[in-house]
């Protein structure tokens, strides 16, 4: 061997293994992306799929929306602890809304913790895990307000043909059962020429699709006094060059003016989808929320939506069981459901967050009257969903070929895209080579309530510049030399690791 083969045999011997475990909205995903990008710039490597803990270091990023989450954190914390001890230099570190809002606690449950870091300064995570090692105590470091526009992170993206794009942190609403006002701080916005400025260098890298990112999306330009801002941003996406497909998430009803609806209808790259909160068809529920709209206004902007864009697909969120929700209150929530006719709809069962009004409301629901109600409106949403799915039946559709979106594909020789509408489509394989950031055009012969079939063959293949970076970032990662794992092995699969669910957390 060679000494630059020797010397690059230690270096894959000394690589530290990192591990990130993301929990709660689109916004944690897209940070747990940052961590993962300075964690690497600082010289770890990810660890193999499936690693579930066996890591030099893992970090959680927490959400604190659910009333379980600490429970949920704490005993995968537990689960930590022994292997920990087993594995000398392994460190833990717990960042996110939960460690923005709990601070010292953790460290006082889990003492075997070694850094916590809030929701404004994970920028710094490298530099406390280097801290806590040479120092051997735990470093809790939560900063007030924003050090630096997150987006100026590194970034390890987790796909290589669509990715999110910031365009403002956190929310200068106060509704009464959310608490990420107070954890992410009032909405930031970021300036449209750097906005603008990452999409084109994302696009010169081969990304296809952007998803616009904030708490609070449209109410973009609030910062500048400029209620038009956000329809702006989204006519300067459609000049871009390349950029196929354009999605933002999640827009408020109280910001949603007739000049979005017109940007979306008028520029052709931006999909036509929408995915708006709607929390509750009440308007005495809507009113204890503090939400600043009601049954009407909701379902006007729905029917202006539609008759600008009438193959739009409209998702949303729906709380069951708020405090006080009567069964009148409950039934108008049904109602609007029927005249909203949405293609999905991310239902929850009201969980009280700490620290939120709501949570020492008078009037809180027995849980079995509140199971009961969630599951007559999941009943009627499965029936819409897929009544609205049967329409797409006879439709030639283009997809965009997506990575890990069909569990059963290898079984069932099918591939998976995700059409304009963002519908999930599994297609016929066909006889050349498709790659994940590819386009194909089929024909739907098939409607379940959450997915669509197209079991003829592919109409048509169009290789991608998006497909081609899938292919050159594959290539590059089986390139890469790995980390040793030092730690003990696992007998039997290991948990699946959790995943972001719904559209965030549900207070958009």
């Amino acid at each position: 061997m060679s000494s630059g083969d020797r010397s690059q045999a230690v270096d894959v011997q000394e690589s530290k293994t990192y591990e990130v475990r993301t929990y709660g909205c689109q916004m944690n995903v897209h940070d747990s992306e940052r961590l993962s990008g300075l964690l690497e710039d600082a010289g770890y490597v990810r660890a193999p799929e499936g690693a579930d803990g066996d890591a030099d270091v893992v970090v959680f990023n927490t959400c604190a929306v659910r009333e379980n989450a600490d429970n949920k954190l704490y005993g995968n914390l537990g689960r930590l602890a022994p292997m920990k001890t087993k594995r000398p230099g392994m460190q833990i570190a717990v960042g996110g809304c939960l460690a923005q809002k709990d601070r010292d606690t953790i460290v006082k449950r889990a003492p075997w913790v070694d850094v916590v870091f809030g929701t404004h300064n994970i920028g710094k995570l490298p530099v406390l895990l280097e801290r806590a090692r040479v120092q051997e105590e735990a470093q809790i470091e939560i900063a007030e307000s924003l050090e630096a526009f997150p987006s100026t992170l590194p970034t390890r993206r987790e796909s290589a043909y669509a990715a999110w794009v910031s365009i403002s942190v956190g929310c200068n609403n106060t509704c009464t059962f959310c608490i990420v006002p107070a954890l992410r701080g009032k909405e930031k916005d970021r300036r449209t020429g750097d906005i603008l400025a990452e999409i084109e260098a994302l696009v010169g890298e081969g990304v296809s699709e952007i998803t616009l990112l904030g708490q609070n999306v449209n109410a973009y330009g609030s910062d500048i006094g400029d209620r038009e801002a956000f329809s702006k941003l989204l006519r300067a996406c459609g000049k871009i060059e390349g950029l196929e497909r354009v999605r933002f998430t999640s827009p408020h009803p109280r910001d949603f003016t007739d000049d979005v609806i017109a940007a979306m209808a008028e520029t052709p790259n931006v999909m036509p989808q929408l995915h708006m909160p709607m929390q509750s068809g009440s308007d005495t529920v809507l009113k204890a929320m503090r939400r600043s709209y009601r049954q009407d206004r909701f379902l006007g902007i729905i029917e202006k939506v539609r008759d600008a864009i009438p193959h739009a697909a409209i998702t949303t969120d729906i709380i069951v069981g708020f405090p006080g929700e009567t069964e009148e209150d409950f039934e108008q929530t049904l109602h609007a459901v029927r005249e909203a006719r949405f293609s999905a709809a991310f239902t929850f069962q009201y969980s009280k967050r700490p620290g939120t009004p709501a949570a020492t409301m008078e009037g809180q629901i027995p849980k079995e009257v509140v199971q009961a109600r969630y599951e007559r409106l999941v009943a009627l949403q499965e029936e819409i969903s897929w009544d609205e799915n049967k329409k797409q039946v006879g439709r030639v559709l283009e997809l965009m070929v997506a990575e890990g979106e069909g569990r059963k594909d290898g079984a069932t020789h099918r591939l998976s895209g995700r059409a304009a509408d963002n519908r999930l489509v599994h297609f016929t394989k066909p006889g050349e080579e498709v790659r994940p950031g590819d386009v194909v055009t089929v024909e739907i012969t098939y409607a379940a309530p959450h997915h669509l079939l197209a079991e003829g063959a592919v109409l048509d293949v169009r290789r991608t510049r998006a497909g081609d970076a899938w292919e050159k970032r594959n290539a590059a990662e089986a390139a890469k030399p790995t980390g040793v794992m030092l730690g003990l092995p696992k007998i039997g699969a290991p948990e699946p690791l959790p995943v972001a669910v719904g559209s965030g957390c549900g207070c958009d």
